[in-house]
């Protein structure tokens, strides 16, 4: 090893990014190359700007950031997860798809044009081809095979092999197009219109067009069936649902006996000959003269007959609702208020048996209706037939009050002594805690009939109310 010299291998010198040259010492290509990508970016930061400006005007201030992402859980694992709004992938995503939507909008202009009849002779092909399916259905299928071929094969092989220019080939020649020989042109590709483009702003006004086209069409089809389908007018939507049903069950009964080619021939034929101008015009005119004079009288007559003959209930349903007045008798012997509960809390009901205490509310005042219910009657009313729900419920082992208040007891056990006591914060006396009934070897008990409450009596008493309650009626508004 040389004295002087350091022990580690000697690096090659570091090589420079294009980036980090030095002007000067940098080659014209280099330095045109350099312009050039810079000249791009720029254009990409200037597209990028202008469709965040106009996102930026359509999504409010406070909600810019855009909504948390989505997850996916493991039960829909089976579809892709797909990111959360984001401003600069929806800038991206928009840029990309308005270079694409060129075609789209070329097949609209030219079926505008056929459709309004400029070049009469596309229009009657179309009628014609329109005219072969009705009359033979099954040519739907031969449709999609026809339109690749004359739309996508043909095209691509007339632009590998283009004709011959007018002018170069002698009158002999120039009789016959003649698709031998190699190819003359390269292949014909579709590529995205160009950001910032002609094609490009083209699109964006084909788009914002389309999106007001879309505004109005969906503005006007709400304005038409919305106030007749959402019974916000209970008469003309009844009676809008009355002929569609009248029409529903006619179609199944006659939909086999009529001829729909010849339908659908007609149909077509008058839906694009309207589009003709002359024809256009004289519709128009026949309008003014004849149809509308009597849409004033079509429409009087309607609201007449929805007037007299579609009756509507106004009458909102009722029902009757019920809660039992529970009460306790005390140890001095004496019935306390206990609760208004949904239920008889009868000596085999599945609370009593798991020693549970009633639930309900301690005041008339505190019982509400049930959800989407009002109130139908200002008070309630004491169910004198207390036998009648006795029986629907199969309830045993207690003793009817048939005159008086009509409660309805437990049945005195002198084997058991009174059933297990509910202290007054709600909880089961521990050392009486066996339920009314319940024990081993009792006998089998029914209820049975009293008349003046009179005699020793169980623990519980209860008897029935009952209410009317009718349905909330909603009040439609506008959103």
């Amino acid at each position: 090893m040389a004295p002087g010299r350091d022990e580690s291998p000697e690096r090659p010198p570091e090589r420079k990014a294009p980036s980090e040259l030095d002007p000067s010492t940098a080659s014209p290509q280099r330095i045109g190359l350099r312009s050039g990508l810079a000249a791009l970016r720029e254009k990409a930061n200037i597209q990028d700007r202008l469709v965040e400006k106009l996102l930026q005007q359509v999504i409010p201030a406070e909600d810019r950031h855009g909504p948390p992402e989505i997850t996916i859980s493991a039960d829909d694992a089976a579809f892709p997860q797909r990111p959360g709004f984001n401003l600069t992938t929806m800038s991206n995503n928009f840029r990309r798809f308005n270079a694409r939507i060129g075609v789209v909008f070329k097949f609209q202009a030219r079926m505008t044009r056929i459709l309004s009849w400029r070049r009469p002779s596309h229009t009657l092909s179309l009628l014609a081809t329109y005219t072969f399916v009705c009359l033979d259905p099954y040519l739907l299928c031969v449709l999609p095979i026809v339109g690749i071929l004359l739309g996508a094969f043909i095209p691509g092989f007339l632009a590998r092999h283009p004709a011959p220019p007018k002018g170069t080939l002698s009158s002999e020649q120039s009789m016959g197009y003649s698709p031998r020989g190699p190819p003359l042109a390269p292949a014909a590709t579709v590529r995205p219109a160009k950001e910032l483009s002609k094609d490009f702003f083209r699109n964006m006004g084909d788009l914002q067009n389309c999106m007001d086209d879309f505004t109005q069409g969906h503005d006007m089809v709400v304005a038409l069936l919305v106030p007749i389908s959402n019974f916000s007018n209970e008469a003309l939507s009844s009676a809008v649902f009355l002929f569609l049903f009248a029409a529903g069950v006619l179609m199944t009964i006659a939909a086999h006996m009529i001829p729909w080619r010849l339908v659908f021939l007609i149909g077509g034929w008058a839906a694009v000959g309207s589009g003709h101008p002359a024809v256009a015009r004289l519709l128009a005119a026949t309008r003014e003269s004849h149809i509308q004079p009597r849409e004033q009288e079509a429409r009087s007559w309607l609201d007449a007959w929805i007037a007299t003959d579609v009756i509507l209930d106004s009458a909102p349903e009722t029902r009757e609702v019920e809660i039992f007045e529970l009460q306790r008798q005390s140890a001095a012997g004496e019935w306390e208020p206990w609760l208004f509960c949904p239920s008889p809390y009868d000596p085999l009901s599945q609370p009593r048996i798991a020693g549970e205490r009633p639930r309900g509310t301690r005041f008339f005042e505190d019982v509400m209706p049930p959800e989407g219910w009002e109130w139908s009657e200002k008070k309630w009313a004491l169910d004198l037939w207390s036998r009648d729900w006795v029986e629907e419920r199969i309830i045993t082992g207690v003793e009817v009050e048939t005159e008086g208040e009509r409660w309805v007891y437990d049945i005195y056990n002198e084997r058991e002594g009174r059933t297990g006591v509910v202290d007054d914060h709600g909880g089961d006396n521990q050392a009486e805690n066996k339920p009314s009934g319940r024990s081993g070897g009792m006998p089998h008990m029914s209820w049975e009939e009293g008349e003046d409450g009179t005699g020793k009596k169980g623990e519980w008493r209860r008897r029935r109310w009952v209410r009317l309650v009718k349905r909330k009626v909603a009040v439609s508004g506008t959103q």
